[in-house]
C-alpha cells in the first residue's frame, strides 16, 4: 500500500472519531480515538442472533420435510 493510501485511511479514521493523530517531529503517532465501536458491535450481535434464529429455524424446517418424506 503506497503512503499515500494509508495517509487516505488514517484521514477516514480520524474523521470518523476512530483515531486521533498528533504530529512530533517528522513522525505522525495514532492513537485509539475517543469513539470506540460500541455501537457497530451492538449491531453486529443483534444481527447475528436475528441471523441465528433464521438459521435454526431453516434447520428445524429441514428436519420436519426431511421426517415427511421418509
Amino acid at each position: 500500500m503506497t503512503l499515500t493510501g494509508i495517509k487516505k485511511h488514517v484521514q477516514i479514521l480520524e474523521g470518523a472519531g476512530l483515531v486521533t493523530t498528533e504530529k512530533v517531529g517528522r513522525v505522525r503517532h495514532c492513537r485509539l480515538g475517543p469513539r470506540r465501536l460500541q455501537d457497530e458491535t451492538g449491531w453486529i450481535a443483534k444481527y447475528q442472533q436475528m441471523l441465528e434464529g433464521r438459521l435454526d429455524r431453516l434447520g428445524e424446517f429441514l428436519e420436519r420435510t426431511k421426517e415427511t418424506e421418509s
